[in-house]
């Protein structure tokens, strides 16, 4: 059994910086500005031969329960509580702070067993803040560099010194390195055999992937706290609280999902803080992450712009969108508003016609089993494969009945068509000049597979190919 570390200590003092340094990754955003940090991440780490789960926090603040800092500050002590071990970080090149004394007796009440960290002990200089961390009475600080990874063995004989060696190398548990494996299911996976006419059906028991998206204070971390049923991520009425990509690891039904949070996304052109270019930089990545994206929307201010372009960018990275309709507890006519957005839906979203779209009510808890039944459809369908028999007699029926058009009085023929990939279904068409088929018959040829076989709401890719003339390019023999 592995045990869990918690980084702690006031603002700006580097904890981020070590968690990153733990885990191996960048994962948590890094910034000279104080309070980059808001909500708390947990991550497998590594120290040597030590293995465990690491906790990266807020940066510790004294402020109303009520304000941000007030919040992020209950977020922290919930880490505390969480920890069998705390890292207790300070600036060895600032030295000691009124806040790292007051601070130090919260954690001393805790009862948590302790090790004191000087960071930026390389700094010139640091020798002498390093010293004034005795003060804290948590005893022999330990000079680290998290930037530049020095110290490291030091602090992994302080754990095994604070946990003593039967605790700090317990026996990891079985089958940890299956669920990681199980977890990374490929995106665009290749079909072994298109001419097998023998289908697999959709595998309930893997892992899901669920990124949450959307423009600042539609209700992103809100909605996941609410499909969770704990208050685990932190919100509130101000606009972009969230700034790093959080993974909550949860359980619907019976089936393990990995939900990530995302900072909201404003339109490029009002980004102009470093701080917030990263932010949004990091939910990109969570959603080429990730298999299914939903996509809060405030029912009160839908389709906007900026939407519509999270939306196009989810479909463009081939990712299976789903819409959630949120703050529906705050609509006055909601038959009418529905019947609206489900028209703007269709007309402006045609990249993925039959998208599922939810209304739902973080704050209520209305319409959250909908939407994960509408995620699960979609994912179904976005795994979904089609055997080639079945492709190329549906083909024959649409040749008879729309066959391309000439192009430059030359016919086009199509020959084959055959399914290669899934997440998403990709397609491969034979035809005689792939450059020469217009993007209108292509798009045709989509729609009414999209409604043939059932595939709503799902990028469809078509790939045009030619197969390969042999006798291409030689020069024509002499008579």
């Amino acid at each position: 059994m592995t045990f869990k570390v918690a980084i702690i200590g006031r603002p700006n003092v580097g904890k981020s910086t070590l968690f990153n340094r733990l885990v191996g990754k960048k994962l948590a955003l890094v910034d000279d500005t104080p309070g980059v940090t808001r909500d708390r991440r947990v991550h497998a780490a590594k120290l040597y031969d030590l293995h465990f789960d690491v906790i990266d926090t807020a940066g510790f603040e004294d402020a109303g329960a009520n304000t941000l800092p007030g919040r992020m500050r209950a977020q922290t002590e919930i880490a505390i509580r969480e920890a069998d071990l705390i890292f207790f970080t300070v600036d060895a090149k600032s030295g000691l702070m009124p806040d790292d004394k007051t601070f130090a007796e919260i954690v001393r009440k805790s009862g948590k067993p302790v090790v004191l960290v000087a960071n930026k002990a390389e700094a010139k200089g640091a020798q002498g803040g390093m010293l004034e961390a005795w003060e804290l009475g948590l005893g022999e600080p330990i000079p680290v560099s998290a930037e530049h990874g020095q110290g490291m063995p030091d602090l992994r004989d302080a754990v095994i010194g604070a946990l003593g060696e039967a605790r700090a190398f317990g026996e990891e548990e079985e089958g940890g390195d299956e669920e990681v494996a199980a977890s990374e299911v490929l995106i665009g996976e290749d079909i072994v055999d298109p001419d097998a006419e023998d289908v697999h059906t959709y595998d309930d028991t893997k892992p899901m992937r669920i990124a949450v998206v959307g423009r600042p204070n539609a209700g992103k971390s809100t909605l996941i706290n609410a499909l969770i049923g704990e208050e685990r991520l932190l919100t509130g009425p101000e606009a972009g609280i969230t700034r790093d990509s959080i993974s909550v690891d949860w359980d619907w039904r019976g089936r393990r999902i990995k939900l990530f949070d995302t900072a909201g996304m404003r339109r490029k052109a009002r980004i102009h803080e470093k701080l917030e270019v990263m932010s949004v930089q990091d939910g990109l990545r969570a959603i080429r992450f990730a298999e299914i994206v939903i996509i809060v929307l405030d029912a009160t201010i839908p389709f906007e712009k900026q939407d519509l372009q999270i939306a196009d960018l989810i479909i463009r990275e081939g990712r299976a969108p789903v819409i959630a309709f949120n703050k529906w507890d705050l609509i006055d006519n909601p038959q009418e508003l529905l019947a609206e957005l489900r028209e703007k839906t269709e007309r402006l979203l045609p990249q993925a016609r039959g998208m599922q779209a939810v209304t739902v009510s973080a704050e209520t808890g209305r319409g959250l089993d909908k939407l994960m039944e509408a995620v699960i459809r979609t994912h179904k369908v976005w795994n979904s494969r089609v055997s080639t028999g079945k492709l190329n007699r549906w083909l024959e029926g649409i040749l008879a009945h729309h066959p391309p058009p000439a192009v430059a009085g030359r016919r086009l023929k199509i020959k084959y068509l055959t399914q290669a990939k899934t997440r998403p279904p990709g397609f491969v068409v034979q035809c005689s000049r792939p450059d020469a088929m217009p993007q209108s018959y292509v798009r045709y040829l989509t729609n009414s597979l999209r409604e043939a076989f059932d595939m709503p709401g799902v990028p469809i890719r078509m790939a045009l190919r030619t197969s390969d003339n042999p006798f291409a390019g030689r020069a024509k023999k002499r008579q």
